[in-house]
């Protein structure tokens, strides 16, 4: 079997792909000076260290960047476990065989799957939010939820189809019941074909958690907005919270990338 071309080796290369990675990068951010230096923009990036971290008379604290940061974490947590279940039960019920379940379960994705996640927060603030008392945080989890409940469940349905039919088989010949089957067989044998679309999901749901932003959750694009609005810091501040969005995105997929392997070594 021949190996990877000449061309294919080089750009795989670590110093050859950080060497890319660097030059897109630097590209990028000479673009935004050369645009902002045509505009007359005046750099002010010394002050936002204050917005990170600071030490005052009563010691060290934490910046409205990583107020907004740890917030935006909590939210995107309590929504993606919140998902997680709300999925499985969605995947479960598509998969059940039965009439009624069936159709609930597809009803469900494709409205969820065909209404903008905007429109989504919109509803679930304004409409059901005064109908059933919910504050605009409670409104903006319960809409990242079933959001991605929707897309969950697809994931967990391809995963439970991807465990060989001679597991179920093999369950059945023991005397374990359904449920005892998705718990002690399916399920966990599941999870090495889950685990890289979930890792998409993860980052996907903090990406996303930014649109609550429009409805005034104090999360991390809340906070860069009103930074903005008080000092008109557009671009160290956006650009600061990209960084920081990046940050947390890449610590999520590296993090998830060892669970994967440990699962595929089977350790």
């Amino acid at each position: 079997m021949q190996g990877p071309s000449f061309i294919t080796r080089f750009f795989r290369s670590p110093p050859i792909a950080i060497g890319l990675y660097l030059i897109i990068i630097g590209a990028l951010v000479w673009a935004a000076f050369a645009g902002s230096q045509a505009m007359g923009y005046n750099w002010q990036w010394y002050r936002i260290p204050q917005y990170l971290y600071r030490f005052t008379d009563d010691g060290f604290e934490w910046g409205e960047i990583a107020v907004g940061l740890v917030k935006t974490l909590q939210l995107s947590t309590v929504a993606f476990l919140l998902a997680l279940v709300l999925g499985l039960i969605v995947a479960l019920l598509r998969l059940s065989g039965l009439v009624v379940g069936t159709g609930v379960a597809i009803i469900f994705l494709e409205v969820i799957r065909n209404t903008p996640l905007l429109v989504l927060l919109y509803l679930f603030y304004y409409v059901l939010g005064p109908v059933f008392g919910l504050d605009r945080y409670t409104a903006s989890i319960l809409c990242l939820a079933v959001f991605h409940a929707a897309l969950i469940s697809e994931i967990f349905r391809a995963g439970i189809n991807a465990v060989a039919q001679g597991q179920w088989e093999a369950a059945k010949s023991i005397g374990m019941s359904t449920g005892q089957a998705y718990r002690y067989i399916v399920l966990p044998q599941s999870v090495r074909f889950m685990l890289p679309p979930m890792t998409g999901e993860v980052v996907h749901m903090v990406k996303s958690s930014a649109i609550v932003s429009v409805i005034a959750v104090a999360e991390l694009t809340t906070i860069g907005r009103n930074i903005i609005s008080d000092t008109y810091m557009s671009f160290e501040i956006w650009f600061t919270i990209a960084a920081v969005y990046m940050i947390v995105t890449l610590i999520l997929s590296f993090g998830v990338s060892l669970v994967e392997k440990r699962y595929a070594t089977g350790t």
